[in-house]
């Protein structure tokens, strides 16, 4: 649908809000599909609808002023987001609900506009769980419980006691909705809303079951195994499908959001999928070398220090960090050397790093350097 969307309704770009409801209701009226039959006044009727929800929105009006059609292409009928399709299938879909409430009908086909009958869906529900460090790099099954409600076994989750069952409610006809229809300058108007008499469900309870009180459901503590994936980071939260509560009589459960608290590690720190562990290394290592055992999460390895190695030098274990949460890779576990210098010396200790820095030919402190040095030196 790439017309001109002011041409179709007939008014100029700098239109109001209150000119472009004046021409979308004349034209309405004359080519709805109720007071119209003409194949082509239905087709011009949808493509008059569909220029009206998008320029009566000031943010959609202003991405189409600017880029044109494009601007609002996959734009559903509720405003913009990823779950738009365009100016056909879910965008038609949805403003098919938009034409059942004024006309009764959805000129769009198919059922877009009725409403799902039933016992609604139970809660969500969310949960927090503790893991150590290494749980979340790893993974595993963990335990979590939850207050939640559960199916009624007394009554098979219908709400009736046993022996008895559900009637189809006599108000809404098992529909849960009680409509109305009333004229209007646009045609029939069709108003729905909940039934009151079943509160939505479609059925009515004559005797209610003792233990669930016609709920259906009952109020438990249950504890349900976790899958956590390897490679969560604290403050992650797992979605589980169909591990909510129990819906009311025979209603499909909700999700359970499991949010993941991980404690830190005495040793590693994590970079994403990167770990890093500061290492501390002596003077004499890092100016000589050394060969070290080095305790990853899961192994021990070798690690070589070469000779003369600075402060701040990163040694990388390829391989050795954090899973990839999707299972496509790891990180690398990064040693970051620093180098600790002798603050606490004896005598012969001193001696030999004099010796040292003499034969480098590096000026040093002499050895009064202290407070008993100062007073020698200003008596002299």
């Amino acid at each position: 649908m790439d017309e001109d969307f002011y041409a179709l309704l007939g008014v100029s770009r700098q239109a109001t809000e209150d000119e472009l409801k004046k021409a979308y209701r004349r034209l309405a009226r004359e080519l709805h599909p109720d007071t119209n039959p003409d194949p082509a006044a239905e087709e011009r009727f949808k493509k008059i609808t569909i220029a009206y929800e998008i320029l009566r929105d000031p943010e959609r009006r202003r991405r189409y002023d600017m880029f044109g059609p494009e601007g609002v292409r996959g734009t559903g009928a509720g405003g913009g987001g990823a779950g738009g399709a365009g100016f056909g299938g879910d965008f038609a879909a949805n403003l098919g609900d938009l034409f059942e409430s004024f006309f009764g009908g959805n000129p769009f086909g198919g059922g877009a506009g009725r409403r799902p009958t039933g016992p609604p869906a139970g809660p969500d529900l969310e949960v927090a769980l503790d893991l150590e460090f290494k749980e979340a790099v790893f993974g595993g099954t963990h335990d979590v419980r939850v207050r939640t409600p559960i199916p009624c076994d007394t009554c098979s989750a219908t709400g009736a006691s046993p022996g008895t069952r559900p009637e189809t409610c006599s108000t809404c006809q098992g529909t849960g909705q009680i409509r109305q229809v009333r004229q209007s300058i646009l045609g029939q108007m069709v108003t729905s809303g909940r039934c009151h008499a079943c509160g939505g469900l479609g059925q009515v309870v004559r005797h209610p079951c003792t233990d669930c009180r016609g709920e259906g459901r009952r109020t438990k503590e249950q504890a349900y195994p976790v899958q956590v994936p390897a490679g969560v980071d604290n403050g992650n939260t797992l979605r589980v499908p169909g591990m909510g509560g129990a819906g009311p009589r025979g209603g499909p459960r909700g999700d359970l959001y499991v949010h993941l608290r991980v404690r830190p590690h005495e040793r590693f720190q994590r970079q994403g999928t990167d770990l890093v562990h500061i290492l501390h290394l002596p003077l004499t290592q890092a100016a000589l070398g050394a060969h070290l055992e080095f305790e990853t999460l899961e192994s021990t390895e070798d690690l070589v220090i070469p000779k003369g190695t600075q402060s701040g030098r990163v040694f990388r274990l390829r391989g050795q960090g954090v899973p990839t949460v999707d299972g496509r890779g790891r990180g690398d576990l990064l040693v970051q050397v620093v180098v600790d210098t002798p603050d606490k010396l004896t005598k012969d200790q001193e001696h030999l790093l004099r010796q040292f820095a003499a034969e480098r030919d590096e000026d040093v402190a002499p050895a009064d350097s202290g407070l008993l040095g100062k007073i020698r030196s200003a008596f002299k």
